[in-house]
């Protein structure tokens, strides 16, 4: 099992987010209109590849990090939220997006990346390490969030999306 990277600094979490967001942009910026909507072997396009991303930066924004109720910034009964179950939750969050159009999508996206960056960019680093949970044993930092639905989930998708280009 390999240790997972965490930043030493501010300056190295924005790089690396930077990064990933900007890889993830060049291959969108490569598509055309249908390659962005057509679905690969798993039914997602790029578009609801994306818009998945961006959901997910919006959860990170207003769920762990402004620590609003899940429930309310899914959008979804108390008990999907509580569940936490990504099978359950990505299927709803997919098909509220399915009839939006690209640049909608992109749009939006860009939008809730730069107030992302933002919030990011004015949060002290020392907060970001604190524990996500107070009741956490492992007393898991923010930070380990952040990476997951920033560049570690850029990167996810990125590498989908290239995927599906290759087929």
């Amino acid at each position: 099992m390999t240790e997972q990277w965490i930043p030493g600094s501010k300056t190295e979490l924005m790089a690396a987010i930077e990064q990933e967001w900007n890889l993830l942009m060049a291959v969108v910026k490569l598509l055309t209109e249908v390659q962005m909507t057509a679905p690969d072997e798993g039914g997602w396009s790029p578009k609801d590849n994306i818009a998945h991303l961006t959901d997910w930066m919006k959860i990170l924004t207003d769920h762990h990090m402004d620590k609003s109720p899940a429930h309310e910034v899914l959008n979804v009964s108390e008990a999907i939220a509580n569940e936490w179950d990504m099978e359950v939750i990505n299927p709803i969050l997919l098909e509220r997006s399915r009839a939006r159009s690209t640049r909608e999508i992109l749009n939006e996206s860009k939008t809730v990346y730069q107030q992302l960056a933002a919030k990011l960019e004015n949060m002290p680093f020392e907060e970001l390490m604190k524990p996500r949970h107070a009741d956490d044993p492992e007393k898991r930092p923010l930070v380990l969030w952040v990476l997951g639905d920033t560049t570690e989930h850029f990167a996810e998708h990125r590498l989908t999306i290239e995927k599906s280009l290759k087929s």
